[in-house]
């Protein structure tokens, strides 16, 4: 075999492999929608990816290490809102605002994954530390939020009150309600000024 045939051929083997890898994390990442990563397992993600369950496990080696490629390939799809949206807005209550809007439509597009994922976390360790990062990365937010919204003495409550209302089990809880995109970021807002009325009477 001359050289170019060997490159040939060890080029089209990796081409080969990274789209079975991409199957996988596509067929992990419907079924985590559709039926809950509890319910998804290295069986039902050979089956829907057309492979074996050896396959699988040549490319991910345990079920975290098939759910974090899950979990990245579908946040690349899917992103959270940047704060980036938000960060020019002068007034903290605007820029609480925008941020509240840009969430619950983020939210709104994607709640499937999110339902299924806040259902099952408890039961499947594979998917703790994903859920774990994107709230920590939510609470991040929401302190930054926070800055600039009250006095000192109700920084506390009002930090509290905008991490509540930026988790997806809120807005889940708002739309389960029959609360419009506009009622929901309306009930939002008040809540948080109402924080900062109490911390500011105390």
């Amino acid at each position: 075999m001359n050289e170019k045939k060997r490159t040939y051929r060890l080029r089209q083997r990796a081409r080969t492999q990274e789209e079975t890898r991409r199957r996988i994390i596509e067929a992990t990442m419907h079924l985590h929608e559709e039926i809950g990563p509890r319910a998804t397992t290295i069986s039902a993600i050979a089956e829907r990816a057309g492979v074996q369950r050896l396959t699988v496990y040549r490319h991910f080696p345990d079920e975290t290490a098939v759910f974090a490629a899950c979990t990245a390939h579908w946040l690349s799809l899917n992103p959270p809102p940047d704060p980036a949206l938000w960060a020019g807005l002068a007034d903290p209550h605007r820029r609480l605002g925008a941020a509240l809007q840009a969430f619950y439509r983020y939210y709104a597009s994607t709640r499937r994954m999110w339902a299924a994922a806040h259902r099952d976390v408890a039961e499947v360790p594979a998917l703790q530390r994903p859920m774990a990062d994107f709230a920590a990365h939510v609470a991040a937010i929401a302190d930054d939020l926070a800055g600039g919204i009250g006095a000192e003495a109700a920084a506390a409550r009002v930090r509290a009150t905008i991490g509540h209302v930026l988790a997806f089990p809120t807005w889940a809880d708002l739309e389960a309600r029959g609360l419009d995109h506009p009622r929901k970021v309306e009930l939002a807002l008040a809540w948080v000024a109402g924080a900062w009325t109490v911390g500011r009477r105390r």
